[in-house]
């Protein structure tokens, strides 16, 4: 697990205290509100998206994947979530489609034996992300859904393209079933998770193991990317200036979908895939989303096809709010919503 450096600690110290002014003193500093497609942008989220541009980052992408890997993972434990509860947290090795890649797992005290369990996938849209950038959101869950998570280090484009990424979720997921009794968790109540890119793979992993022996109970994907096929209404509306842009997408893309890979492939969108059958799901979407119309119509076509598929949509949220669910309230929200939802799914 990476350090914070004093100068990151004091960032994110500076952050989190702008972040908790009186609304007012924050709509003074963020500025006038935004309102786009009959919704008002969060003022905490305005006023960070503004310290962003001020800073020359607007959007995601855009340099090399190796300069995008080293911000994401600093600036994700800036306003990451926190817990509260004493976490056990170790890292693991998983079976990868080739070889073997990295995990973490985390157990609150409470789970002592046959506990229920979340895999979990990262977002960075396939390029970006790792176990750091994300551990402020799995000890969270860990610690409010009172389950065992464990976050999967899957491989990552350029160098490793599709379907690198998804054949690794599915070993990933495979090899922690067969070592269930290892890591003292309960067969029977395995959910997957994920978010933006995470999202994805938890669905691709849903949809291939449906009739494995061992197959997830439950999903959780939080504005998940599942159709590179088409770009729907609202990558056109929010295509500027909300963290994820449409250049943010296309970046990702051309990184990600090498020439020979059908984009309406199921692996890499999984919208197209068979959906009858699978595990019940909970979709969040974020209002000034590129991603919220795909998002919301992956849990429409589940719907259809006969999943118990429910979607909430946190309208004034953008891209990536789980990221920021500690001092910014509606992205917290959000969190606490998928963390209820998830232990509800594994009781």
């Amino acid at each position: 697990m990476s350090e914070q450096s004093i100068a990151e600690r004091i960032e994110g110290a500076f952050a989190r205290g702008l972040m908790a002014l009186p609304a007012g003193m924050l709509r003074i500093l963020a500025g006038r509100p935004v309102v786009l497609d009959g919704q008002t942008l969060d003022v905490q989220t305005q006023l960070l998206l503004k310290l962003q541009r001020l800073r020359g980052m607007d959007g995601l992408g855009g340099s090399t994947p190796a300069q995008e890997r080293r911000r994401i993972d600093a600036q994700s434990q800036l306003l990451a979530p926190t817990n509260a509860r004493p976490l056990d947290v170790r890292d693991i090795s998983l079976a990868a489609a080739v070889g073997s890649i990295g995990g973490r797992l985390y157990r609150p005290a409470a789970c002592k034996t046959n506990a229920p369990a979340l895999v979990f996938y990262h977002g960075g849209g396939f390029v970006i992300g790792s176990l750091d950038s994300h551990d402020g959101v799995c000890r969270a869950l860990a610690d409010q859904a009172g389950c065992v998570v464990i976050s999967v280090d899957y491989r990552l484009a350029p160098e490793h393209p599709a379907p690198a990424c998804s054949d690794d979720a599915i070993s990933a997921f495979r090899d922690i079933a067969a070592r269930a009794g290892e890591f003292d968790i309960d067969t029977a109540r395995i959910a997957v998770s994920g978010d933006s890119a995470g999202g994805n793979l938890a669905a691709v992993v849903a949809q291939a193991t449906r009739h494995d022996t061992v197959a997830p109970c439950f999903q959780l994907l939080f504005y998940p990317v599942v159709d590179f096929a088409v770009d729907r209404e609202s990558v056109r509306t929010f295509a500027r200036g909300f963290l994820l842009e449409k250049a943010s997408m296309d970046w990702f893309r051309g990184h990600y979908i090498p020439t020979d890979v059908d984009n309406s492939d199921p692996r890499v969108s999984p919208i197209y895939g068979e959906l009858a059958g699978l595990a019940p799901a909970f979709v969040l979407t974020g209002g000034f989303d590129p991603l919220r119309d795909e998002g919301e119509a992956y849990a429409e076509a589940m719907q259809a096809a006969g999943v118990e598929a429910r979607v909430k949509r946190y309208p004034s949220m953008i891209h990536g709010f789980l990221n920021f669910a500690g001092p910014i309230h509606g992205a917290g929200a959000a969190l606490n919503d998928g963390a209820s939802a998830l232990a509800k799914a594994l009781r």
